[in-house]
């Protein structure tokens, strides 16, 4: 049975940092690429940064030099790093299995201005 944790939201001032935790089991984790997608209230769910199982990434341009996604395949889980945060960056946070049925539960993150 495949499954995604996430870990890590919180409430956060702006300019503050975060790094949120996708824990994943049923799955040869190494051999997959990760995503991490976000959802603000009225708004529809956009790719956030994603990680290749070679380590290759890639970033949504409202992200970049902001967000760091990162890989440890010995503990089966995808980091996401979060520096400068905005008010904008409020969101629910999603762990993601490309090309599958499968998401995490969601991870609330909160940026106050």
């Amino acid at each position: 049975q495949v499954q995604l944790v996430e870990s890590g939201g919180g409430l956060v001032q702006a300019g503050g940092s975060l790094r949120l935790s996708c824990v994943a089991s049923g799955i040869t984790f190494s051999s997959h690429r990760i995503e991490w997608h976000r959802q603000a209230p009225g708004k529809q769910r956009d790719m956030v940064a994603g990680i290749s199982s070679g380590g290759s990434t890639n970033y949504a341009d409202s992200v970049k030099g902001r967000f760091t996604i990162s890989r440890d395949n010995g503990k089966n889980t995808v980091y996401l790093q979060m520096n400068s945060l905005k008010p904008d960056d409020t969101a629910v946070y999603y762990c993601n299995l490309p090309y599958t049925k499968y998401w995490g539960q969601g991870t609330q993150v909160t940026v106050s201005s």
